[in-house]
């Protein structure tokens, strides 16, 4: 996925500090997504973690859709494993190792997640070159960063960026933790 593997990245020793209940509380999963969520979608929850958003993303789509939970980590991915294990939703969430140069699906999404992650990626323009291949026409990606890592600075550069990709706004937004974007393709 083109990070560097150094403390950029949230190590998998602290996802339970990704789970904590005022976390969850505070980033309130269902909310976030629901606005773009719906059945018989495939979703890429991007940089998936513990996968807080993958199993609410699941939950949505009332057993019908897919979700590709994608982490570079297999660590967190064999957490979300445990986590989904004998589970209802397990029968939609694929688990997805990307490599550090690219995230490797083929399939076509309609819907990308990507929380709290962009800020890890080095080569922010190799990702998002490769998620306008696998973007669905019309396909909606929602973008979430958080203020305590992410200037507006970096945030604007990062939307310049993606302008030059072609991907479209549609709305911006900010509250007390976050800064955040939806683009479409």
């Amino acid at each position: 996925m083109v990070r560097e593997m150094n403390n950029k990245i949230c190590p998998v020793e602290r996802a339970g500090m990704l789970e904590h209940p005022l976390r969850k509380w505070i980033t309130k999963p269902s909310e976030v997504i629901k606005p773009y969520i719906s059945e018989g979608m495939t979703v890429l929850d991007l940089g998936c973690g513990p996968g807080i958003f993958t199993s609410e993303i699941a939950k949505q789509m009332k057993g019908n859709g897919k979700v590709i939970a994608a982490d570079i980590q297999q660590g967190m991915l064999d957490i979300l494993r445990n986590k989904i294990s004998g589970k209802k939703i397990e029968q939609q969430i694929e688990l997805h190792k990307c490599n550090e140069q690219c995230i490797g699906i083929k399939e076509q999404v309609d819907f990308i997640l990507a929380f709290y992650m962009i800020h890890e990626v080095v080569y922010q323009k190799t990702l998002f070159e490769e998620l306008s291949t696998i973007i669905k026409p019309n396909g909606k990606m929602l973008i979430v960063e958080p203020k305590f890592h992410v200037t507006k600075k970096k945030f604007n550069k990062m939307l310049l960026l993606l302008a030059e990709l072609n991907w479209k706004v549609l709305r911006t937004g900010t509250n007390f933790f976050n800064r955040m974007v939806t683009l479409s393709k």
